[in-house]
């Protein structure tokens, strides 16, 4: 032995108390019933809701800029930072009088997050140049199929700040 820490395991029989097995159910219960009275881990969800850390990365949000045009360039950064290979992307270029919905000459056409492969690291968040994506506060609903978890563009732009202000401070959050 070179710890001297093993022991010598008592292979004695049992006693007739010990093989009914009362003492360990008395204690089983014991601990159980002690249960009842300590504070509960679940909360009533849509009354209540849990308080995350300031830390937490939620669902991805495409940001908008003051005057309501997308933030996005579809430079692909966030899609080449991804480790999981979760954002899929196409650009294109910006068309004469389109100067109030895009920022810059070229867009994201097309945007998809699949959610089922995203592991909220954040470094799509981090490589972006433009701040046009950030992970919120929210996290990810509950849905019922696979394509639910798939999220376009539409869902993933926050609300326009001049024609919605309520809803874009609300998906504002805390950055």
């Amino acid at each position: 032995m070179l710890t001297q820490r093993a022991k010598q395991v008592d292979r004695k029989p049992m006693t007739f108390l010990e093989s009914i097995y009362l003492w360990n159910i008395a204690k089983g219960m014991a601990i159980t019933i002690s249960h009842l009275f300590k504070k509960k881990a679940t909360i009533n969800y849509p009354e209540q809701t849990r308080s995350f850390s300031k830390v937490f990365r939620g669902l991805h949000v495409l940001n908008r800029d003051a005057e309501g045009r997308e933030n996005c360039t579809a430079c692909g950064l966030c899609a080449v930072a991804c480790p999981a290979e979760a954002i899929t992307m196409e650009g294109a270029e910006r068309l004469p009088g389109e100067e109030h919905l895009y920022r810059e000459e070229k867009y994201a056409a097309k945007y998809e997050i699949n959610m089922l492969r995203c592991i909220f690291c954040g470094l799509c968040e981090e490589a972006c140049p433009k701040d046009a994506i950030y992970l919120s506060q929210t996290f990810a609903p509950a849905n019922y199929g696979r394509k639910g978890f798939i999220y376009k563009k539409d869902d993933l732009l926050i609300p326009h700040p001049i024609e919605n202000k309520e809803a874009y401070e609300k998906a504002l959050g805390e950055k």
